[in-house]
C-alpha cells in the first residue's frame, strides 16, 4: 500500500510502497478514506517531541472497515468508523473512573508484542514504526478496535475525519475539560482547526461573549461564521488589553497554538476565578512562566489531553451535531490534497493560510 513515510527528523514525508499485516486479536483492518493533517503531524515532523523512524505518520482520519481480527464483536466489515489516537484499555484506574484519553496501559495492552510481527514493515521485513496507534497517511490501518468508534453512514468521510482528533479536542476542551457555563465569557486563542472547534463549542455552550485571536483576517472571518462574537488580530494589538477592553478579563480562556507566549497571553486574559486551559502542543522543554501572585486571585492554569474525550460517546454526538446543522464542518475544510501532495499541504498549515486540509484517499 502507499504511505507516507518520515525517515528523518526533521524532516519531510515520502511517498512509499510498504506492507501491513493481517487482523490478529482484537484487531480491525481499515481502508482509510480521509485523513486531516494536523499540527501535531508537523510537531513531531519539525523534531520538537521525539519518535522512532521510520514512522507512518497521521492520526486524524476516517474510512471503513475492511477485515477484522477474532474476538472483536464491536465492528464488522463495511462499517463506517472514526479513528482516535486516545485508545482505552478499558481496566485501568483511568478508563474506569472516565478518564480514557490518559488510558495507563494504552502503549503497552494495544500494541503488538515485540516478538510479533509488526502491524507495518518494509517489503523486506524491517519495521516501519505505527504512528499514535494510527498511521493514517496510508490507504489501510491496521489498528485496535479500542481506537475507533463506530457512526451513521450517512455522515461524509471527510467531515467525520475532522472529528478524529481537532474536532473532538476542541469541543471535549470546553464542554469537559473546562465546562464552560451558558453566559460565560471566552477567548480562543489560535483560529486553525482546533480552535475554531472551541469556538464552535462555546456557541453550543452558550457563551454570551466569544473573542477569537489570531494573526491572519481570513481566519478570523472563518471564526465568525462559527462563533465568535468579537475578533482580535494580534499583530495589530495587543491581545490580552484587546480582550480585557471587550470582556473585562474572560471566564475562560483557551490556548490552541502550542506556544509558550499564547499560553502566557491565555493566562493573562482572565478575570479572578478564571480557567485557562492549554489545548495546542507546546514543544518538549518549554517553559511556561505565570505570576505567582495572579494564582491569590484564583485563577487557574490547566492542560487538556484531546480534550479530554470519552470518543466512543462524544464523536456519535458530535456526528449528530453536524447532521442536524448544530455542529459546522464545511467550513473548516480549506483543501481536499492527494496523497502526493501532503509535504505541500503541510507547507500551507505553516504559513497559516488553512484551516484544514484534508487528503483523499
Amino acid at each position: 500500500m502507499k504511505a507516507a513515510v518520515l525517515e528523518t527528523i526533521p524532516g519531510q514525508l515520502e511517498i512509499q510502497d510498504i506492507a501491513i499485516g493481517t487482523p490478529g486479536p482484537r484487531e480491525v483492518l481499515v481502508r482509510t478514506v480521509n485523513a486531516g493533517l494536523c499540527h501535531s503531524d508537523l510537531h513531531f515532523m519539525e523534531g520538537k517531541y521525539p519518535y522512532p523512524c521510520p514512522a507512518v505518520l497521521g492520526h486524524e482520519s476516517a474510512g471503513v472497515v475492511e477485515a477484522v481480527g477474532s474476538m472483536v464483536s464491536y465492528v464488522e466489515p463495511g462499517d463506517h468508523v472514526i479513528t482516535c489516537l486516545s485508545a482505552f484499555c478499558g481496566h485501568c484506574e483511568q478508563c474506569l473512573s472516565g478518564h480514557m484519553s490518559l488510558c495507563e496501559n494504552k502503549n503497552t495492552e494495544l500494541v503488538r508484542a515485540p516478538d510479533d510481527s509488526p502491524r507495518l514493515h518494509r517489503h523486506d521485513g524491517e519495521t516501519v514504526h505505527q504512528f499514535l496507534h494510527m498511521s493514517s497517511f496510508a490507504e489501510q490501518m491496521l489498528i485496535h478496535e479500542h481506537a475507533l468508534v463506530k457512526i451513521d453512514k450517512q455522515m461524509p468521510l471527510d467531515r467525520a475525519a475532522l472529528i478524529g482528533c481537532g474536532v473532538t479536542t476542541g469541543l471535549g476542551a470546553v464542554f469537559r475539560t473546562a465546562k464552560v457555563a451558558p453566559g460565560e465569557s471566552v477567548a480562543v486563542i489560535g483560529c486553525g482547526g482546533i480552535g475554531l472547534s472551541a469556538i464552535q463549542g462555546a456557541r453550543i455552550a452558550g457563551a454570551n461573549r466569544i473573542v477569537a485571536v489570531d494573526t491572519v483576517d481570513s481566519k478570523l472571518e472563518i471564526a465568525k461564521n462559527m462563533g465568535a462574537t468579537h475578533v482580535v488580530n494580534a499583530s495589530d494589538a495587543n491581545a490580552v488589553e484587546a480582550v480585557f477592553e471587550l470582556t473585562g478579563g474572560v471566564h475562560h480562556s483557551f490556548e490552541a497554538v502550542g506556544a509558550k507566549v499564547t499560553a502566557e497571553q491565555a493566562f493573562g486574559m482572565l478575570r479572578s476565578g478564571g480557567q485557562a486551559t492549554v489545548i495546542g502542543m507546546i514543544p518538549v522543554g518549554t517553559m511556561v512562566e505565570i505570576h505567582g501572585v495572579e494564582f491569590l486571585n484564583e485563577k487557574t492554569l490547566t492542560g487538556s489531553n484531546m480534550g479530554s474525550n470519552q470518543f466512543r460517546t462524544d464523536m456519535p454526538r458530535f456526528v449528530e451535531m453536524y447532521l442536524n446543522g448544530t455542529l459546522l464542518l464545511d467550513e473548516m475544510v480549506s483543501k481536499t490534497i492527494e496523497l502526493e501532495d501532503i509535504n505541500a499541504g503541510f507547507e500551507d498549515m505553516k504559513s497559516g493560510s488553512v484551516a484544514r486540509s484534508v487528503i483523499q484517499f
